[in-house]
């Protein structure tokens, strides 16, 4: 299995043709146009920046609810923009469920992730993910294995867009260890990571191997915040995925995830544990 879009697993995925992207980025731009302003004057308007604008208009990203909403409000679309968004339920290499959580994420200020089956999706190098898609069962064919590659790498924006997001990310030890795509494969990997965990607004946790219980052991949670102040979860198997918006379930997850950060090393440890991991393989 995988982690990220499939879920963060590379279970099955309901394609959407590119061109329902397109059309709604057409729609969009229309509409700005009509409008009389430049990507540059409607980014503050919505509260997204440039470069995510020309990423919807282009037809290259999925847009958030938010983003929706502020844009029909700000363009005076006549309901256009939120009509043409209902097409947009499905995109390449997202799983079906997996969709709300994506959808979610575009405009989240706080999120979490703990995994103790392979590198967080967001972390991901191409390498790697290659080898998870690659090894799937069933397999992929070519096309399919692009599809995701082509997915997990747009989702990873995340970490470059949205620099007043707050990442925390808590990877047991044996992630980092285990030789996936050999040695080489896995440098790089780690190399990437220590790389993207060096911004400011992004931690990296490990989960030591020597720590013989901790709060996380039921499995992989995520949760994040949305602007509203709103908190989500995030739950995957193999083959499924589970949305919880339930606030009694949110809140158990958010102690887990809580106590876990006590539980593992400090930011500064662990930076250094992952140097004496990759210097090792």
């Amino acid at each position: 299995m995988t982690d990220e879009v499939p879920g963060e697993g590379p279970g099955g995925s309901e394609p959407e043709a590119s061109a329902s992207l397109r059309a709604f980025g057409e729609v969009v731009k229309t509409f700005r146009k009509r409008a009389g302003l430049t990507q540059e004057q409607f980014a503050p308007l919505v509260g997204y920046s440039v470069p995510t604008i020309a990423s919807i208009e282009q037809g290259r990203r999925l847009p958030s609810v938010d983003f929706v909403e502020r844009a029909e409000a700000v363009l005076d679309a006549f309901g256009v923009i939120r009509a043409a968004a209902k097409h947009l339920a499905r995109k390449p290499g997202l799983a079906s469920w997996f969709r709300q959580w994506a959808r979610l994420e575009l405009q989240a200020v706080t999120l979490y992730t703990y995994e103790n089956r392979l590198v967080p999706g967001l972390l991901q190098t191409p390498a790697y993910a290659r080898t998870i898609f690659g090894e799937r069962i069933p397999a992929l064919d070519d096309d399919e294995v692009e599809t995701r590659i082509a997915a997990r790498a747009e989702r990873k924006e995340l970490l470059t867009d949205r620099p007043h997001t707050i990442f925390s990310f808590i990877i047991e030890e044996h992630v980092l260890r285990r030789q996936t795509g050999g040695p080489e494969g896995m440098r790089e990997q780690n190399d990437h990571i220590l790389d993207i965990c060096a911004r400011r607004n992004i931690d990296l946790q490990i989960m030591p191997q020597t720590r013989g219980h901790h709060a996380g052991l039921d499995g992989p949670m995520r949760l994040l915040e949305t602007p509203e102040n709103r908190w989500y979860a995030y739950s995957e198997g193999q083959e499924n995925g589970l949305l919880i918006p339930d606030p009694k379930v949110v809140s158990i997850l958010q102690k887990r995830y809580a106590r876990m950060r006590a539980q593992a090393l400090s930011v500064e440890d662990s930076v250094s544990l992952l140097r004496e991991i990759r210097g090792a393989l």
